[in-house]
């Protein structure tokens, strides 16, 4: 039985919900291997619209395993929310079909708090974080002084683990005008969610194992997308994970050799939220017909996405760094209408044409993108489910892109529903 990890393509925002969705029907096993509840994915099931940001999207299926793994960054207190508010919509969730890694680490209040007074104090150049303390609990991650799930089970532990932590963040405080940190406070606080975290956690690296081996199908659930990668994205304006396929061997225990096929989420233009390089991006009416018909917000933060054209450039760059098999093709539909569409093949870097993106944040701010032209179609797209259904030139464009990143689309999306989906490769053959 083959396993998939599912990585988005481009800044994040690519439709990663709706896909994986579509193919955790088919899985026995979804685990999530990086990020926080800094992640929003929407589902959109038989007209009813969940919105997930730390669970696995398998939670909402019956008959699932969901696996939250170590390289997840695990708030207790958002975990619990998350969890009350799927039960109030008839999601049943339990230690049988969600587990977490023992060794995941936890966000604290104190992380948020630290997260939100550096965005505050940085009006020079903001990252645009979403403020829950994402970037802080992986610095304390890896900084060796972070509090993690099976802390919670052992009150000497956990003392220990506070007041090394509170030695570091302490001192950060003082520095940003903060007040120190109440430890008794926090030791309570812990202490009072533990019994709510405490029965999901598991060795989930054995577990995944005994599947593996078992023969179980596993979709390994990324959430952000590859430019928002620590190392490979557009640093400093990235998330503080490895968002890349690779990670979902780290992020899980499972191991390189478990991945049979990557497939990559992308959006048939661009999208991205917050501060950072955007070479393709629009400031015109084609902009904003793309952001009002794409409904482009955020679904964890409320922001206005920046859009613009389709850029191969990028993707290509994506592809190769996550060795993505396939990618999955998402809102072709809004597309319909436009009487030209562009796609950019290329940057311009002072009169230089460069076929990638530079590492320097200062060389990408000055990139002006290199465009193609291609016909637009007038017919609809929404709904199509096979591509006997898209007009002629939706097909140019999707063969088009295909080339440019040299990377086959496995799946073609054409609604958020989940069954107007075109399957070309199935993930899950072997």
């Amino acid at each position: 039985m083959a396993n998939v990890v599912v990585v988005g393509a481009q800044w994040g925002d690519e439709g990663k919900g709706k896909i994986v969705d579509w193919l955790s029907e088919r899985a026995d096993v979804i685990a999530r291997f990086q990020g926080g509840h800094n992640a929003g994915h929407t589902l959109v099931i038989e007209g009813k619209v969940y919105k997930l940001s730390l669970l696995p999207s398998g939670i909402v299926r019956g008959g699932k395993l969901s696996v939250i793994g170590n390289g997840v960054v695990l708030d207790p207190w958002h975990l619990v929310s998350e969890i009350a508010k799927l039960r109030d919509q008839g999601v049943e969730i339990s230690p049988d079909n969600l587990l977490i890694a023992e060794n995941t680490s936890l966000i604290l209040p104190v992380h948020g708090e630290l997260d939100r007074a550096r965005e505050a104090q940085n009006s020079v150049a903001k990252i645009g974080t979403t403020g829950r303390g994402i970037g802080p609990a992986y610095e304390d991650k890896v900084g060796r002084r972070a509090i993690r799930v099976a802390d919670l089970a052992d009150e000497a532990t956990l003392d220990l683990r506070i007041g090394r932590l509170l030695t570091h963040h302490n001192a950060l405080r003082a520095g940003l005008g903060l007040d120190p940190v109440d430890a008794v406070r926090l030791k309570s606080d812990l202490m009072a969610i533990a019994p709510q975290v405490l029965p999901y956690a598991a060795p989930v690296w054995k577990v995944l194992t005994e599947a593996r081996r078992a023969g179980k199908r596993i979709l390994f659930e990324g959430a952000q997308g590859a430019l928002l990668d620590v190392d490979f994205g557009t640093y400093p304006y990235v998330t503080s994970s490895n968002t890349l396929a690779g990670q979902a061997a780290t992020g899980t225990g499972l191991g390189p050799t478990a991945i049979d096929f990557v497939l990559g989420i992308v959006k048939a233009y661009t999208t991205r939220v917050g501060e950072g390089p955007f070479p393709a991006e629009l400031h015109d009416a084609d902009g904003e017909r793309l952001g009002t018909r794409g409904h482009e917000f955020g679904t964890v933060t409320g922001r206005k996405r920046r859009c613009g054209w389709f850029d191969a450039v990028l993707v290509r760059q994506t592809c190769a760094t996550s060795g993505v098999t396939g990618i999955a093709l998402t809102k072709l539909d809004v597309l319909d209408g436009f009487e030209t569409l562009k796609i950019c093949v290329g940057y311009d870097l002072d009169g230089k044409r460069l076929d990638y993106l530079p590492t320097a944040a200062e060389a990408q701010a000055r990139c002006t993108p290199i465009y193609e032209e291609l016909e637009g179609w007038s017919e609809s797209t929404e709904g199509a489910r096979s591509w006997a259904d898209l007009p002629g030139a939706a097909v140019k464009y999707v063969r088009r892109i295909e080339e440019l990143i040299q990377c086959p689309v496995a799946l073609l999306s054409t609604s958020p529903e989940r069954d107007d989906t075109i399957l070309v490769t199935d993930p899950f053959s072997d």
